[in-house]
């Protein structure tokens, strides 16, 4: 029977999936969306990352950031940066608000943030990861986390040295994405690393990219020692998908999302975004188009018009008809929502040409 469950530092994480935190996407809207999809099964919840350079962590600027509801427990806040007091001082403000964990951020390949040695950049220059560790660490009462890429290039992999570090520094879990920071999100993950690693670590390891499909999913807690599986652009292009994971590991029969249930996802995450006052109309239009970027790619056959009507909608109102119209018209033209049939989440079809250059390279 495949693993459903991990514990870290005493935090109990069933289902063992994670949602990879997002800036600009994972605020509490879009977790919300993803939970009540789930059906209340996820594993663990993180915020969007939050910067320790510059800004003080709790000014207002940042509140809506490190907002998280009781419903999202265990739940934590991600910080990054390359000054290991600030990140000491951050960890020890936010832990203020009563997150279940902090996590370091040694991932992030956005060159603002990696080219000035925060993120990815972190893994350059490892004594200085160490010893952001390690203040973090004594800061803290709670657990702290990493999550890092597999090193800089193909010519610095070093997530091995990576592992050793956390766990000398205190880290009660490592979460670890398959690409070199130059990659960013190109190529494919490198699983068989991050098996190595797991294989390998005395602190549970949570595996991360291209988990795509609860099939990606399943293959991957079946054939490395990874504790969990962590979902980031997957859950944009079907919020459902840990919920569909949750039944597989639970032995429940696969449901098909329908047309119409994902055409109505939109009322929800607007419903969801308005509860909390999160953002102004535009925004929370933007909010809407972003998803359904990712999401309308998932139609069967290809529904490309409707998504080019989302996405030029210039009202919610605009934007809730073209979906409420599309929906009446896939049931009455027998179109499917099925996000599986893209093989990696950059969109690419797997008899597309470019999947083909990509796989073979």
């Amino acid at each position: 029977m495949l693993k459903n469950k991990f514990q870290f530092a005493g935090v109990g994480v069933s289902p063992c999936t994670v949602l990879s935190p997002m800036a600009g996407v994972t605020d509490a809207p879009f977790r919300r969306l993803c939970r009540i999809l789930s059906g209340n099964r996820m594993g663990l919840l993180v915020s969007e990352f939050v910067s320790t350079d510059g800004t003080s962590p709790f000014v207002l600027k940042n509140r809506k950031q490190l907002h998280f509801y009781p419903e999202e427990r265990p739940f934590g806040i991600q910080i990054f940066g390359r000054d290991p007091e600030r990140m000491a001082y951050a960890a020890q403000v936010l832990e203020s608000l009563r997150p279940d964990y902090i996590e370091v951020n040694a991932g992030c390949p956005v060159p603002k943030v990696a080219g000035k040695g925060g993120g990815a950049g972190l893994l350059k220059d490892l004594p200085r990861l160490a010893k952001i560790l390690s203040e973090v660490k004594k800061a803290i009462a709670i657990p702290m986390t990493l999550k890092c890429r597999v090193g800089w290039d193909e010519n610095s992999i070093n997530v091995m040295e990576t592992l050793k570090i956390a766990e000398a520094e205190g880290a009660d879990m490592l979460t670890v994405h398959g690409r070199t920071r130059v990659q960013g999100y190109n190529g494919f993950a490198d699983w068989n690393l991050i098996g190595e690693v797991a294989a390998a670590a005395r602190i549970p390891v949570v595996g991360n990219g291209d988990v795509s499909s609860v099939q990606s999913a399943l293959e991957k807690l079946e054939k490395y020692a990874i504790s969990g599986v962590s979902i980031g652009r997957g859950a944009l292009h079907n919020p459902w998908l840990f919920g569909e994971i949750a039944d597989a590991l639970e032995g429940k029969p696969a449901r098909d999302v329908s047309a119409q249930e994902a055409c109505g996802i939109f009322k929800i995450y607007y419903e969801l975004m308005a509860e909390g006052c999160e953002s102004s109309p535009f925004g929370m239009l933007g909010r809407l188009k972003q998803l359904a970027a990712r999401l309308c790619k998932g139609f069967e056959p290809d529904s490309s018009e409707f998504r080019q009507r989302v996405l030029t909608s210039q009202s919610l109102e605009e934007l809730f008809e073209n979906a409420d119209r599309f929906a009446e018209f896939a049931q009455s033209n027998g179109i499917r929502f099925n996000p599986s049939r893209l093989v990696n989440l950059n969109g690419r079809k797997e008899n597309s040409v470019s999947f083909d250059r990509q796989f073979k390279g």
